[in-house]
C-alpha cells in the first residue's frame, strides 16, 4: 500500500473569515487561483450549490496529459471549514481541508492535503521526483493568487501594475493559446 502524504500551507488574509469561506464556497473561483498551465475548467454547469455531497467535475491538463476530476464535498461547515475528496482523479487519496480561521483582524486560511498516488512503490518514486515539486508550484501560485484576490487592495493593486506572477503567467498562457 502507498504512502499517505501531507501538504500543508497557511496564509492570512485581511477579511473576516465568512468573507474568506464565500470566496472559496464558489467552486468556479478555483479557476481563478490555479495555475494557468494546468488548463483548469469546472465542467459541472452552474449553478452549482455547494453543501455537503456536492459532487464537482474537472477537466484539466497535468503535464500536458488531460485529466478528469471528480471531487466530492464531505464536510461543508460555513464559515469555518469544509472538506473536498476526490472520487475519480490521478490520486488514490485526496483529501482537502479547508480551515478559516479568525485571527486578528484577519482570517488565516489554512490548506491540508491529505494524498497518496497509486503503483505503490513507482507512484512513491513519481511523487520523489516529479509530483512534490508540481504540487508546492501550485500552491505557491494558489498562495500569490489568493493574496491578489483577498489580500490588501492596495498591494494587489501595486502588485498588478508590476504585473505579478499569476497576471504574468495568465497573459503568457492566454499569448500561448492565441499561437497555436
Amino acid at each position: 500500500m502507498s504512502r499517505v502524504h501531507v501538504l500543508a500551507r497557511e496564509q492570512m488574509v485581511p477579511r473576516a473569515p465568512e468573507d474568506a469561506f464565500e470566496f472559496f464556497a464558489d467552486a468556479f473561483a478555483l479557476a481563478r487561483i490555479t495555475p494557468p498551465w494546468l488548463d483548469f475548467q469546472v465542467i459541472t454547469p452552474a449553478p452549482l450549490e455547494m453543501a455537503e455531497g456536492t459532487l464537482i467535475e474537472y477537466a484539466l491538463r497535468l503535464r500536458r496529459v488531460p485529466i478528469k476530476w471528480l471531487t466530492r464535498i464531505e464536510v461543508w461547515e460555513p464559515p469555518r471549514r469544509f472538506v473536498d475528496v476526490q472520487l475519480r482523479g490521478p490520486y488514490r487519496l485526496w483529501e482537502h481541508t479547508h480551515s478559516f480561521v479568525p485571527r486578528g483582524a484577519g482570517t488565516a486560511i489554512v490548506d491540508r492535503v491529505r494524498y497518496g498516488l497509486p503503483l505503490g512503490p513507482l507512484g512513491e518514486l513519481a511523487r520523489i521526483a516529479i509530483v512534490h515539486r508540481d504540487l508546492e508550484r501550485i500552491f505557491d501560485y494558489r498562495r500569490e493568487a489568493i493574496s491578489e484576490l483577498l489580500g490588501d487592495p492596495t498591494s494587489a493593486r501595486s502588485q498588478a501594475a508590476r504585473g505579478s506572477r499569476p497576471a504574468r503567467e495568465a497573459a503568457h498562457t492566454r499569448a500561448h493559446r492565441r499561437d497555436r
